[in-house]
């Protein structure tokens, strides 16, 4: 769905728009201007430096004089996610975790209005996930940027989300709404099998996880949805 929104496919039913217009109408450079996207993993394996490969993301805006105006850019950026030491590092010297950082930074250095992320705290530690997470949050709120997340993990949707869409197999959308809305234990067992308890956590769900269901309880579950297509 996501790579329907920047572009990258063409939806063969149905229409992505961007203020009112199609997304396959705009070029990729206006659209690049607009929608920026961080995939999950990276088989980039640049010689360069990671200013240099955070300055790959300023291209949509690169002209004649710009280049004092897009290394500030990045620094910004770079300052953000506290990772300058890594600035004169070649990129493909870094590990799984720094790739991800140096990634998003890139997205975040495009300066689109809407930022779509898949996974963003893949191969990251507990602790760098939630900083990730709330420099994206706040990214969001401050500068009025859309950001799209793709994530299996429920509590952090719980918890940093404004609004939830779940998606369940064969790609439809099970439940939208903000996350006391989508996050209940019903979505929970019917799109990921598995029985839980939701508890208030500051006024947010928070899944606690139980057993899982048998797979006749889920072919029960899913019954309907499997007769709706077809």
């Amino acid at each position: 769905m996501v790579k329907c929104m920047n572009k990258l496919l063409i939806p063969t039913a149905g229409k992505a728009e961007l203020d009112g217009r199609e997304v396959k109408s705009y070029s990729l450079k206006e659209l690049s201007t607009r929608v920026g996207f961080v995939p999950a993993t990276s088989s980039d394996s640049f010689s360069m430096t990671v200013a240099d490969t955070v300055l790959m993301g300023r291209h949509p805006y690169a002209k004649l004089g710009s280049e004092k105006e897009d290394m500030h850019k990045v620094y910004e950026v770079l300052k953000a996610l506290n990772i300058t030491h890594l600035a004169l590092r070649n990129y493909n010297e870094l590990s799984a975790g720094q790739h991800q950082k140096v990634s998003i930074a890139r997205g975040l250095a495009q300066e689109p209005q809407i930022l779509i992320l898949d996974e963003p705290t893949a191969n990251l530690d507990v602790r760098h996930q939630v900083q990730v997470i709330e420099l994206l949050q706040r990214v969001s709120h401050e500068k009025n940027i859309t950001i799209i997340m793709i994530s299996h993990e429920l509590n952090v949707a719980s918890k940093y989300a404004d609004r939830v869409i779940v998606m369940s197999t064969p790609g439809i959308i099970y439940r939208t709404g903000t996350p006391n809305e989508v996050i209940t234990e019903d979505t929970v067992r019917y799109v990921y099998g598995m029985n839980c308890r939701i508890i208030d956590d500051c006024g947010r769900p928070h899944v606690i996880l139980g057993t899982p269901l048998s797979d006749e309880e889920i072919r029960e579950l899913h019954k309907d949805e499997n007769d709706l297509v077809g």
